[in-house]
């Protein structure tokens, strides 16, 4: 079955094509970036509108890229929620009415768990069960999986995503948008020991996760210095290695808890350097194995639509032809595949 993935949560178009039996066959992706950079974050109307004229290109591209017609796509997938409202529709509304143009299936995919199951995707995917670290400018979870649809949340932020705590300790800094990535290299050159930032919620029991006074602490930090370059590096290294300390904690709690030796991370801050050394350093400590999927597929992306609705569709889990997004979408609603 060849499924046709269309992922529109956000500020990034995604398209892709995915064989049950022979893997990924095309992806396409176009990123708003710099569009959103002018006005230093994602301007939701704007980014509604870039889908609607990048959309159908990116499908032809895809399916030129995989040197296949409409003809030969057996089904749709495309990302349902959560996100922005106006985005999703756009991806909705388009591939839903192709399934319907061309006669075929299809499915409202969960971005979160797209981005959970996109390690799959690998030459060596992890087997179930596993404990599962969602980080990303909007979600920060920890969810024991014991199959497709079957999760159980285990802990998630009070506040801020650890995604959202880069890019806005990243403004504080004088950094452009997107602020994670470039603070992430700003801290390539920063030296150990200068500053130390907390560790939040790890002085006390629970997986629950807390990134909004780490922002706090960063920003009064900032102010209480004279930022020439070489400060500016050593405060981004402090504040990444709070980051990453928190999340080795909380994971080696969610491990100890559960019982579970693997470890899958996903989601845009999953990319970070710094986080994947110190979770992988973690798991071989623990003797276990920590998965990730590769870098272009940490952000939004088509592939991890298409994979997880052809995961769903072999399921017979399909769409009616009335067309529904879901902004908000807790992951433990969703529901288990048939047996």
């Amino acid at each position: 079955m060849r499924v046709l993935g269309i992922e529109t949560s956000c500020d990034e178009t995604g398209i892709a094509i995915y064989d049950t039996e022979t893997g990924l066959l095309a992806h396409q992706l176009y990123s708003q970036v710099a569009m959103h950079a002018e006005y230093g974050g994602v301007v939701p109307e704007l980014a509604s509108r870039d889908h609607i004229r990048k959309i159908l290109p990116l499908i032809e591209a895809t399916l030129a890229q995989a040197k296949l017609k409409s003809s030969d796509i057996d089904a749709i997938a495309y990302t349902k929620g959560p996100g922005l409202v106006g985005a999703l529709l756009v991806g909705s509304c388009v591939g839903r009415a192709l399934a319907y143009a061309w006669g075929v299936p299809a499915v409202g995919v969960h971005h979160m768990e797209g981005h959970l199951l996109a390690p799959m995707l690998e030459e060596q995917p992890p087997e179930f069960p596993f404990v599962a670290l969602l980080i990303s400018g909007g979600h920060t979870q920890l969810i024991q999986v014991d199959a497709v649809g079957e999760y159980t949340l285990l802990g998630e932020s009070v506040d801020d995503a650890a995604g959202e705590a880069f890019d806005k300790t990243a403004k504080l800094l004088g950094l452009d948008y997107p602020g994670g990535p470039r603070l992430a290299k700003l801290a390539e050159q920063g030296q150990a020991g200068r500053f130390k930032f907390p560790r939040p919620m790890t002085d006390r029991p629970g997986l629950d996760f807390s990134f909004s006074g780490l922002k706090t602490f960063a920003a009064n930090t900032i102010r209480a210095q004279e930022l020439d370059d070489a400060t500016r590096c050593d405060i981004a290294y402090a504040f990444e290695e709070a980051v990453a300390d928190t999340l080795v904690i909380k994971c080696q709690r969610a491990l100890k808890q559960t019982g579970l030796s693997r470890l899958v991370v996903a989601g845009g801050v999953s990319a970070n350097k710094t986080i994947r050394k110190s979770l992988d350093s973690l798991m071989q400590k623990l003797q276990g194995q920590a998965f990730y999927a590769r870098p272009e597929f940490c952000t939004d992306n088509g592939a991890m639509i298409a994979y997880a609705g052809a995961v769903r569709l072999a399921a017979q889990q399909f769409e009616s032809l009335e067309i529904q997004v879901k902004p908000r979408w807790p992951l433990d609603t969703l529901s288990q595949l048939k047996s």
